[in-house]
């Protein structure tokens, strides 16, 4: 049985990975960032018993590290900021020093130790700040500039003694224990906005936070050293998120309107400019987001599923049982 470390383990993603390690066999020790959502996450679960362990690889010393590590086949990097955080300008700085430096240091320790396989949890992000060069989210946009750095990181540590994956990750939609949803800021945009909801034409990749933890095992198990691996199930419309969070909410699917890009990037262009005049900086600019938003932001499926063994869902089912679990539980 080998012995693989979950780090943020008690985060969405880390949590349901965790539990595909233990349902195919692994010995799994999870570190995560005090508090616990809730007692006994993982009690439900048969084979070996999860190691839970909380601390701060930021603030170990480089022994306490290494110790951590030694013994691990692999590693499961499930930690770090999303561009949901706005930071003190530069953005990039913020996010070199949450994401970059701490992934470089556990990667060069677990090469040193002799972990061989580590798998990232990105963003994908990177994959179309490499597809669309144009919108500047490799140059002047911090969150996926530095997130292509992190990758980059990892895989120079790796080089020639571990294997290094990313998982390029899209929108993804799944419930835990003790732990709201990450769209509840969705979910409050539309009941606050009386009349329509404007919403933009493009698209983005999704899929289920099982699908997340398949393929970071698959990745781990079938991956190769400087796999790059956007996954996707579902091509979802902003258009239809919000007709499913209207319906949800009880108001007509018909408040949802679709507006062209030329209509949104005045207010977009005024919102980065309070946001630098207030000394903070979106980790990428509203602007490029409204170009992006603007555009299919979808990875073919068929790529990464055979290689990963990621196994179809029904996501829309899953998008639909996200928000009512938002809206019971801020009724609750």
């Amino acid at each position: 049985m080998l012995d693989v470390l979950v780090i943020g383990g008690t985060g969405l993603l880390g949590y349901h990975t965790t539990r595909e390690l233990v349902r195919r066999g692994y010995r799994v020790t999870s570190l995560s960032l005090p508090p616990v959502p809730a007692d006994g996450l993982f009690d439900d679960l048969g084979g070996e018993p999860v190691v839970e362990l909380l601390g701060d690889i930021t603030e170990m010393s480089d022994g306490e590290l290494a110790n951590l590590l030694l013994g691990k086949h692999a590693v499961f990097y499930a930690a770090g900021a999303d561009e949901r955080v706005v930071p003190d300008a530069p953005s990039a700085h913020y996010f070199y020093n949450a994401n970059v430096r701490p992934t470089q240091r556990v990667a060069r320790a677990a090469r040193r130790v002799g972990v061989e396989r580590f798998v990232l949890y990105g963003s994908y992000t990177a994959e179309f700040g490499e597809l669309w060069p144009e919108l500047g989210y490799r140059t002047r946009n911090g969150y996926p500039r530095t997130r292509l750095a992190q990758e980059e990181v990892a895989y120079l540590e790796g080089d020639g003694a571990m294997a290094v994956m990313t998982l390029r990750l899209p929108y993804i939609f799944g419930q835990m224990p003790g732990r709201m949803p990450l769209w509840e800021m969705f979910v409050n945009r539309v009941a606050a906005t009386e009349g329509a909801v404007h919403v933009q034409r493009g698209s983005t990749s999704a899929v289920t936070v099982r699908q997340v933890a398949q393929a970071a095992v698959g990745a781990m198990e079938q991956g190769e050293h400087g796999g790059r691996y956007a996954i996707n199930d579902y091509d979802l419309s902003y258009r239809e998120l919000n007709e499913i969070i209207c319906a949800e909410l009880g108001r007509d699917v018909s408040d949802v309107v679709t507006v062209p890009l030329e209509a949104v990037l005045p207010a977009m262009e005024q919102y980065d400019a309070a946001t630098a005049a207030a000394g903070k900086e979106h980790g990428i600019h509203l602007v490029d987001a409204a170009v992006f938003q603007d555009r299919a932001a979808v990875t073919d499926p068929a790529v990464t599923q055979g290689v990963l063994g990621i196994v179809h869902e029904d996501v829309r089912a899953e998008i639909v049982a996200t928000i009512r679990t938002i809206i019971a539980l801020q009724k609750s």
